[in-house]
């Protein structure tokens, strides 16, 4: 799988953008602030419908224009796909694949798959539990549509339910109709915890290895599904809770609780783990997630890199860069030195300057 093109219009700071990419490494260099993350920002738009740093898509609109537009053009498996993103300041988006409009964004999931890795990512392990479940949340949506489903059905009852909680206040007459709510929160919810286990085990498995190659085999990460309730019984502990809810005013239990744990050894390393080691998990997890993605799709996903090796040290640079050959990368940086000093191979070359973006000689 790889993006040929991409075309932007009043997208950011970008007045309008067309680029040609190349099918393996791509550089985009350039002082901070110029545009760089706003090109793999549109990417990751084409393949999840959301950007992955702002909530509103009226702050993706260039100022003063009432309407953007990213369009894509990506081959996979032999054939060519179109993906439009229509920007509008007072709707929701528009969406079509290969010139024909979908009804729902969910639709958009698995048609093109990235793995953007930028420095807050980094930060995955010591950040809030919120942060490892978005985690979660991206790839399975990106691979697994019934998850979709499942998860959007989720969250738009524990929305309808706390709601129903604030409600009680004044209004005493509902409280017959939490059950109703409950039970299908606690079918969703369970089905979400079983995807999700399968998935964690999975990752861990191909991690232990990339972990320990890392770590110059003196680590040994373990990965845990650490679950806020367990999927037969959630029902059951949902009705214990329902007066600690009411009481709160706020769902107590449920997936939208859980939180991933990683050990080396017996030391939890989000808790007692240094940076450097933390900053090593987080690499670890990236990295196994490019290989997951392979595995399932039987495909190469694109992978955006946004400014991540200043971040890392060369040892981790390297090991980074030796495991990213064989598939289309997308990095923003501001200096080309780590690349020159690895001899890494760059097979195009933009400069990025106020919103301009400009080929440049390998």
């Amino acid at each position: 799988m790889i993006i040929k093109k991409i075309q932007v219009s009043n997208f950011r700071n970008y007045n309008s953008l067309d680029l040609m990419f190349d099918s393996k490494t791509n550089i985009l260099y350039g002082d901070n602030a110029q545009g760089k993350t706003n090109i793999l920002e549109a990417v990751y738009i084409c393949a999840t419908t959301k950007s992955h740093r702002s909530s509103k898509d009226v702050e993706l609109i260039k100022m003063d224009e009432e309407e953007g537009h990213i369009k894509i053009l990506i081959e996979k498996k032999g054939r060519e796909h179109r993906i439009d993103i229509h920007l509008r300041k007072n709707k929701s988006k528009g969406i079509a694949i290969d010139g024909i409009p979908i009804k729902k964004a969910s639709e958009l999931f698995g048609i093109f798959n990235v793995i953007f890795f930028s420095p807050e990512d980094l930060n995955i392990i010591k950040n809030g539990p919120a942060e490892r479940r978005k985690f979660i949340d991206m790839e399975l949506c990106q691979l697994d549509k019934i998850y979709v489903y499942h998860l959007m059905n989720y969250n738009k009852i524990l929305m309808q339910r706390n709601r129903l909680l604030k409600d009680l206040s004044f209004r005493q007459d509902l409280r017959e109709t939490l059950d109703i709510w409950d039970r299908q929160l606690a079918d969703y919810g369970s089905k979400i915890i079983k995807r999700r286990e399968t998935f964690i085990q999975t990752i861990g498995e191909i991690m232990k290895p990339i972990h320990r190659k890392l770590t110059n085999e003196k680590e040994e990460i373990e990965i845990y599904y650490q679950k806020n309730c367990e999927e037969d019984c959630l029902y059951e502990k949902i009705v214990e809770n329902r007066e600690k809810d009411i009481r709160y005013k706020t769902t107590s239990v449920g997936p939208h609780r859980d939180d991933l744990l990683f050990f080396n050894q017996d030391m939890n390393i989000r808790i007692y783990g240094s940076q450097g080691q933390k900053r090593t998990v987080a690499l670890s997890l990236k990295l196994a997630e490019i290989e997951l993605v392979k595995n399932m799709i039987h495909d190469m996903p694109v992978l955006l890199l946004d400014d991540v090796m200043s971040e890392l040290d060369s040892g981790r640079q390297n090991h980074l860069l030796n495991s990213i050959d064989q598939i289309q990368t997308l990095i923003t940086c501001t200096g080309l030195d780590e690349f020159i000093e690895n001899r890494f191979h760059i097979n195009k070359i933009f400069q990025v300057t106020e919103g301009k973006v400009e080929e440049k000689t390998v």
